[in-house]
């Protein structure tokens, strides 16, 4: 009917709009988790890219990481770096600047690395730590050398000569054979080699025993008031060592032990270790009566097997010997056997 007003028609919400209404507000996206597989990854890129690089670098990349040098600060509490981590952090440092590498790790180094710094040789810094790697690796090369001229030369002495004798040793370190031999001999074993000792001095005397054998002894003497002088004189400075210790322990109100007495056994032990330590200090060069520029780069103490080879030879020859003592022994056994049944 005209003049009526139609009642306003309601819009029907869009499909689209109601979905967005009905749906929850969106999260914010959390930030990614680094799993397991990322970090197995990445140790897979770094081995990939270690192998990428020449031989050299990759022996130069194990070298120092398996060192143990630090090859990165951290913070304390941080985990310290797997081999993996260490390896790519290197590797990281190499490519970016080898001369600060270099400096950094060549005590790590050898001479056959240097391959892998020829790129930089030109770089004075990089003669300079090339010629302090070639000279460490022929110091240990010459030390090594030396140490095998000395033992060669050792052999020798313990073939040929007296050096190692037990009076010889006692001579040069008598505060050292007391304590291992000295303070356990009977006074029947002292008086024995007293004896040994003035023989000895009397088969280097004149012909006939005049007064060569006289004039030895006199130095026996002399020299056995020597050895006790400086026997005293080293047991004296030990004693003040270790006084101090001794006091203290008798504060402690500590029990003085009985006087340990070893069997013979373990006298034939100490007897071992005190010439196992005499034969270290000469390889060491610290007997210092010794002319060690008479063995120490001299090529005829270069061949061990020479050494070797005369010990063995005497050793056959000895046997030889042996054998022939007694094929004429049963010749003799023989003849008397033929005489008594005649």
């Amino acid at each position: 009917m005209w003049g009526e007003i139609d009642p306003p028609v309601r819009a029907q919400p869009r499909p689209c709009e109601s979905e967005e209404k009905s749906k929850p507000p969106k999260e914010e996206d959390a930030p990614p988790r680094r799993c397991p597989a990322d970090t197995q990854q990445s140790v897979q890129d770094t081995q990939s890219s270690i192998e990428s690089e020449s031989s050299c670098v990759r022996a130069v990349i194990e070298a120092v990481a398996a060192s143990g040098s630090l090859v990165k600060s951290q913070q304390i509490g941080e985990a310290e770096l797997t081999l993996e981590e260490r390896r790519r952090e290197l590797l990281h440092q190499y490519r970016g600047r080898p001369l600060v590498f270099l400096e950094r790790y060549h005590a790590c180094l050898k001479p056959q690395h240097l391959s892998a710094f020829v790129h930089v040789s030109s770089d004075p810094r990089a003669q300079h730590y090339s010629k302090v790697i070639q000279r460490r690796s022929t110091g240990c090369t010459n030390r090594t050398r030396v140490r095998n001229q000395r033992y060669a030369a050792l052999r020798a002495l313990q073939k040929e000569g007296q050096y190692f004798s037990e009076e010889q040793m006692r001579m040069r370190e008598p505060l050292l054979y007391e304590q291992y031999i000295g303070q356990y001999l009977t006074d029947e074993e002292v008086l024995e080699r007293s004896q040994e000792a003035m023989l000895d001095g009397a088969q280097g005397g004149a012909p006939g025993g005049g007064t060569g054998g006289l004039a030895h002894l006199l130095l026996n003497s002399y020299q056995e008031r020597l050895i006790q002088n400086r026997l005293q004189e080293e047991q004296e400075k030990e004693d003040g060592a270790q006084e101090e210790d001794e006091d203290e322990e008798d504060d402690d109100g500590g029990v003085q032990q009985k006087e340990w007495e070893p069997t013979p056994e373990e006298k034939a032990l100490l007897r071992e270790e005190f010439i196992s330590q005499m034969h270290q200090r000469f390889l060491d060069g610290k007997d210092k009566d010794f002319n060690y520029s008479e063995v120490d780069e001299n090529p005829d103490y270069d061949n061990l097997d020479i050494v070797n080879r005369d010990a063995e030879d005497k050793y056959f020859d000895e046997d030889d010997d042996d054998d022939d003592d007694d094929d004429d022994d049963d010749d003799d056994d023989d003849e008397e056997e033929e005489s008594m049944a005649e």
